[in-house]
């Protein structure tokens, strides 16, 4: 008997695991945005050219975390996260990025 062993399927784009790699990467619309002047939203990210849109935006005003903000791109928000929601669409230039970080858009979803 042949004993196959499938660590990784990839269907439509996206990849399964059978088992969560150590440095997982996520790909895919939800995104933390950290821009200038300190402020850190998450949304659907939305790009055309140097003008961006964020979708279902939250500002993170406090990340709740132990472990920066990789924590919650992975884990969603922590019992301690503090999300304030926009109500709208937030627009912004791509100037301003600073850095932008995808998340685990099932952890996060439902949180915004």
């Amino acid at each position: 008997m042949n004993n196959m062993n499938i660590e990784t399927i990839e269907v439509n784009g996206k990849k399964y695991y059978s088992q969560k790699p150590e440095n997982q990467e996520y790909a895919g619309e939800y995104k933390i945005v950290v821009l200038q002047r300190g402020w850190v939203m998450v949304g659907k990210l939305e790009r055309n050219g140097s003008e961006c849109k964020l979708h279902n935006a939250s500002v993170i005003r406090s990340w709740g975390t132990t472990k920066g903000l990789g924590e919650i791109a992975g884990n969603g928000p922590t019992s301690s996260t503090k999300l304030d929601k926009c109500n709208g669409l937030v627009e912004f230039d791509y100037l301003t990025v600073v850095a932008s970080i995808a998340v685990n858009e099932a952890k996060w979803v439902s949180a915004l």
